[in-house]
């Protein structure tokens, strides 16, 4: 084995999966949006089945579709076999997985779809098969050599029902116009919980918030930047409306004669950056890290008006 190279061995299977990938995407057509259709038009719950790998990936679908909006669920097509068919209702829709399409475990969850009239999409590599032949609608997998070559272990193929699974996903979640703001509801805790929270979610409310007016002494603007500790003020005009910010920076260019001053005449008119409340806490960093400025802290403004303010510290203190 010493001549064995298995960097070799690694890219000529990714190669050869993604050769199979680009010939799925290029054989991709109407039977794909008439799935889509059935998919968007169900009153239930995508039921997605399956045995062996087909099953794995399966359970892996089902769990995609419920976490873009789409209720779904696995069910294991030996126990559908056992009481689990009970499960499968009407209004719902049927996602079959099987390369040959003639797994005999299947046999029942076909005959009952049949029955009670609920749509059946096939993801098979043979539309003629057992499974091709109940199905309304075959995504064909494509005609694509398994990476293990002699061995014929489920690779290749399985690859091609996972990213045609990802494909259905996407597809229905656009055609239901589904958000990142919907997608949070599905995620609320870890990395991506965080990142899809809001601003509104993370900041400081209007109590908190350091604010003068455009004629207020210097000596009252450094007394409200003390007490509210952000580093920063925000000047805001008769009518509400945020106008303008004063950092430390603009301090130390008015050092002479500061205590002369109004707050108008120091500040930094017209803040660059700010956000709206309903901007996605990951979106907030982006904007604070992007060097044109960079900033460490955001006025939350809506309509106009200051109505909360969000730090660096606060998206990092929630995992963001």
């Amino acid at each position: 084995m010493s001549d064995f190279d298995a960097v070799a061995v690694g890219r000529r299977v990714l190669a050869a999966e993604a050769d199979a990938l680009t010939q799925q995407a290029d054989g991709l057509g109407e039977a794909f949006a008439r799935a889509v259709d059935i998919l968007h038009a169900a009153k239930g719950k995508i039921v997605c089945s399956g045995i062996g790998k087909s099953g794995h990936v399966a359970r892996k679908i089902a769990a995609t579709f419920a976490s873009t909006g789409a209720p779904a669920f696995f069910v294991h097509a030996n126990e559908a076999s056992h009481g689990d068919l009970g499960m499968i209702a009407e209004g719902d829709v049927v996602l079959c997985l099987s390369k040959s399409g003639e797994v005999k475990e299947l046999a029942d969850v076909l005959a009952y779809s049949r029955r009670f009239h609920i749509p059946l999409i096939a993801l098979t590599a043979d539309p003629l098969s057992a499974l091709g032949k109940a199905a309304d609608v075959v995504l064909q997998l494509a005609d694509a050599a398994e990476a293990t070559a002699e061995v014929k272990a489920p690779t290749t193929s399985t690859t091609l029902q996972i990213a045609l699974g990802d494909a259905l996903a996407v597809a229905l979640l656009e055609r239901r116009g589904f958000t990142a703001k919907d997608f949070k509801t599905f995620h609320p805790g870890g990395k991506l919980g965080a990142m899809l929270q809001t601003v509104g979610d993370l900041m400081h409310g209007a109590a908190e918030l350091p604010l003068v007016s455009l004629d207020a002494p210097m000596a009252q603007t450094l007394l409200v930047m003390t007490e509210k500790a952000f580093g920063i003020v925000g000047v805001t005009g008769p009518d509400g409306a945020l106008r303008g910010v004063i950092t430390d920076g603009d301090l130390r260019r008015h050092i002479d004669g500061l205590m002369s001053h109004t707050a108008g005449e120091v500040m930094t008119p017209g803040p660059k950056k700010t956000a709206p409340p309903g901007m996605l806490a990951g979106e907030a960093l982006a904007l604070m890290s992007d060097p044109l400025p960079m900033v460490t802290v955001l006025f939350v403004v809506e309509g106009g008006k200051p109505v909360g303010i969000l730090r660096v510290h606060d998206l990092v203190r929630a995992g963001v």
